[in-house]
């Protein structure tokens, strides 16, 4: 696989929505029939924007956060499902930039340039919590591991040329592993049937006795021994989903208002658009959807200071922007996709219209985490100033 190198940030931006106009057209009839983005995604690979954040030393654009949160958000817009098969690709090539060798860098940088994907291999079902990761990555005499586990919610693995494992040593700490697809007793089950999201194909990943060579794992708990910005950028990118969500549930519902809709009688208006109420309506879900866009670029822009001087209160004022964009673009995903209904009328409930598509994107999308956990920390932080905990989901 080739691809192109994208040279800087306004040129990531300008092929992210160049793509996001080109997947808009299909993305309703690849949700209605489940048909897997393969193709999508090995143009989004052949465009460049995979590996936009690989450091300028190694040949990448390095974006910021401001640029890498805007790409997500304007994919979302067309089709959210394909937005989201990346975003853990991102965060594990984080973990290289963070935790890699010079060596690991290299290599991994330079697969990422040609085009290679990230998939993920890191929730478990049956555990306590979603910390409790009992997939285990044993030594062997060599040098080398075997990895052995069960992984759900594994968005991006069907896809990848890579799977990231998150597994444990025998000292309980984390580790990544970076597993080739294909590799002896890999196996990449399709069974993702969730209500939204349909196309992410975040299914099963099987570990039996998997071989890893020593330089294809990462030590991923030296992350959370100070101060980080993992889980802040891995959630700027979910806030983005959600943000880019309602900007395109909002469009839609415009669009079908416009051209669609018929006036209520006791209006006394010619069309729908002229509605006094519909545009009261329109007014309060573009207030919802720009203030979860303004929020969005406030983040990245504390991401982006923090990563320049990377200290415990930098650290921690990002993770709570980013917690605060999190939790009013869910809000605004949610509202804004249901109201979609409300405003458009019984017509667009048709189940040929797909319109749904939105609200089950939207409602499946920000079950990620939880919003209350997160206004909790804001509160203490705000409040107490008690800085939020070091772990990957906040």
């Amino acid at each position: 696989m080739s691809a192109h190198v994208i040279a800087d940030d306004a040129e990531a931006l300008a092929v992210a929505a160049s793509l996001a106009a080109e997947f808009r057209p299909g993305a309703s009839a690849r949700d209605a029939a489940r048909r897997l983005p393969r193709a999508e995604l090995d143009r989004m690979s052949a465009s460049g924007l995979l590996a936009v954040t690989v450091p300028a030393g190694h040949g990448g654009a390095d974006v910021g956060a401001r640029t890498l949160a805007e790409i997500f958000r304007l994919l979302a817009t067309a089709d959210a499902s394909l937005a989201q098969i990346p975003q853990s690709h991102f965060a594990y090539v984080n973990v290289i930039r963070r935790q890699g060798t010079s060596e690991q860098r290299e290599f991994f940088f330079a697969a990422l340039l040609a085009g290679r994907r990230f998939g993920n291999a890191q929730s478990e079902a049956g555990t306590r919590h979603v910390q409790d990761i009992r997939t285990r990555l044993e030594p062997r005499p060599d040098g080398s591991y075997v990895l052995t586990g069960v992984k759900h919610y594994s968005t991006g693995a069907l896809f990848a040329d890579w799977i990231p494992v998150l597994a444990r040593t025998g000292d309980d700490r984390l580790h990544v592993a970076y597993v080739p697809s294909g590799a002896p007793g890999l196996t990449v089950v399709d069974d993702w049937d969730g209500l939204g999201q349909r196309t992410t194909a975040s299914g099963t990943v099987r570990l039996d006795g998997v071989p890893v060579p020593a330089d294809r794992v990462l030590p991923h708990h030296l992350t959370f021994e100070g101060p980080q910005l993992h889980g802040a950028l891995a959630q700027l990118l979910h806030a983005a989903i959600d943000t880019g969500i309602a900007a395109g549930a909002l469009a839609e519902a415009a669009e079908f208002v416009r051209t669609k809709s018929r006036p209520w009688f006791e209006s006394g208006v010619e069309t729908a658009a002229e509605d006094p109420l519909l545009i009261q309506r329109f007014g309060e879900l573009a207030l919802c959807t720009k203030a979860a866009e303004a929020l969005l670029r406030e983040a990245a822009r504390s991401v982006d200071a923090a990563r320049a001087d990377l200290r415990d209160d930098t650290a921690a004022e990002a993770s709570v922007a980013v917690a605060v964009a999190k939790v009013q673009a869910a809000r605004a995903a949610v509202e804004v996709s249901s109201a979609l209904f409300e405003v458009s009328g019984t017509r667009s409930a048709a189940d040929s219209l797909n319109l749904h598509r939105h609200w089950r994107d939207a409602r499946t999308h920000t079950l990620h985490d939880p919003a209350r956990w997160k206004i909790q920390h804001i509160g203490r932080f705000v409040l107490n100033g008690t800085r939020p905990p070091r772990h990957g989901l906040l």
